[in-house]
């Protein structure tokens, strides 16, 4: 009988469903989990540092999430419609979101990010938007160009060979992140044209320079360009208020996911009341309106699961431990890189932390582009082989509130025993 992961690497392309990239040998199909570990169908116990890319920031199996769902499901799983629960749900976020003054409810980020750029354009009258290098706003077309490339700013780069159409190179520009100048010069020659500027707050594992978000809110409001923030990473974990709470910056779209469901797939995105008009179906047909329905968005279940979740991360003390773990981590990375003798710099903020293996500082696409990538999938994939359940493509690592002081311990070991054994081999190999 084939195991599950020969069976997994005859089904998917890449033995994935999305991005891993794990070689054969090393591929671990999850069965279960719970906290801050996944166990595979091998029974092997991974310590996990993705987390569902984010999404489970209570840890896996929280029991008053499971249980939250479950109750609901038992009085019907979906009904297409508004329901207590997401009404519910939607007062508590426009209580703590400062640019929430109408929501709607998706499946996902990448429908709520689509769906900012679209409501964007229909309100404005305008066809063009603006991204960031390097940037990543889910799997549309906007959000996959210029994700990896490193072409001169202005100029997209459609680096999804299934991203196609003029429109793209016509009505998409890329400016680098934390260049406040280029942005201004991009923003001011396009303004009468330029529908939205979307932005990852904090983008990928990188800090805004100082002035950075504030300067940009100052140049989109100068020319009534939409501001619309990414935050289907940072929202709910840097701060109930996410990014815009934590670096004091109000957008006029935002875009959620990931961690509201507790593992439960979600997506919303909202903002001021007069954008947000561009989707009331009075408007149908037109004009400035977007089309915006979800079958599966908002459903009572993941809503329930939503509110749980909530609940969870409002308890006393929650995102001081985040952030205190989150800075234990990458504390003791940067250690012991620096007992390593590696030339390396240590990224993140809150509860999240990168590696990029280069001497000069990490600030923006290109910078990252420009350190080890084959040094940092090394490393990865040998914290992998030890039984570190991660995504090797070098994307960031996720701690959870399930995640204590020994788990953030028991990486530094892994860490500590990856970097030797690479740098073994790659010494073997030289």
């Amino acid at each position: 009988m084939p195991t599950y992961a020969q069976r997994a690497l005859d089904l998917f392309p890449a033995g994935s469903n999305g991005e891993y990239r794990i070689p054969a040998d090393l591929l671990p199909v999850i069965e279960r989990g719970s906290g801050a570990y996944v166990w595979d169908t091998d029974g092997r116990k991974h310590l996990d540092m993705t987390m569902a890319w984010g999404a489970a920031l209570v840890g896996h199996g929280r029991p008053r999430v499971l249980e939250a769902a479950a109750r609901q499901a038992q009085q019907g799983a979906n009904f297409a419609a508004i329901t207590r629960v997401l009404v519910e749900l939607a007062e508590r976020i426009r209580d703590v979101s400062p640019c929430i003054e109408k929501i709607r409810f998706v499946a996902s980020g990448t429908e709520a990010t689509m769906l900012c750029l679209r409501v964007a354009r229909a309100a404005t009258g305008r066809p063009k938007v603006m991204k960031y290098e390097g940037a990543y706003h889910g799997q549309h077309e906007v959000g996959v160009t210029s994700l990896v490339g490193d072409r001169l700013p202005d100029f997209p780069e459609p680096d999804d060979a299934g991203v196609g159409g003029d429109w793209v190179n016509r009505d998409v520009l890329v400016a680098p992140y934390n260049d406040i100048e280029t942005t201004r010069r991009i923003v001011s020659e396009h303004g009468d044209t330029l529908a939205a500027v979307i932005v990852e707050p904090f983008h990928r594992c990188l800090s805004p320079a100082p002035g950075f978000l504030e300067g940009l809110r100052e140049i989109t409001a100068r020319h009534g360009v939409v501001l619309v923030f990414d935050e289907v990473v940072t929202g709910f974990r840097f701060a109930p208020g996410g990014a815009q709470e934590y670096y004091g910056v109000t957008p006029d779209l935002v875009a959620y996911g990931k961690a509201l469901g507790g593992g439960f797939p979600i997506g919303a995105y909202g903002g001021c009341a007069d954008v947000m008009e561009a989707v009331s179906e009075h408007r149908l047909p037109g004009p400035n309106y977007a089309w915006s329905a979800s079958t599966g968005g908002g459903n009572p279940v993941t809503a329930a699961a939503a509110n749980a979740t909530l609940d969870v991360l409002n308890e006393d003390g929650v995102y001081e431990r985040l952030h205190a773990h989150g800075r234990r981590l990458r504390e003791s990375m940067r250690g012991v890189l620096d007992d390593a003798g590696e030339a390396a710099q240590v990224l993140g903020d809150g509860p999240l932390a990168q590696v990029a293996f280069t001497d000069a500082p990490v600030t923006d696409h290109r910078s990252w582009k420009a350190s080890d990538g084959a040094r940092g999938r090394a490393v990865m994939l040998a914290l992998l082989r030890d039984g570190v359940f991660l995504n090797p493509m070098g994307t960031k690592l996720y701690l959870s509130i399930a995640h204590e002081v020994a788990e953030i311990d028991a990486f530094a070991d892994h860490f500590a025993t990856a970097l030797r054994r690479t740098a073994a081999a790659g010494a073997e190999e030289g």
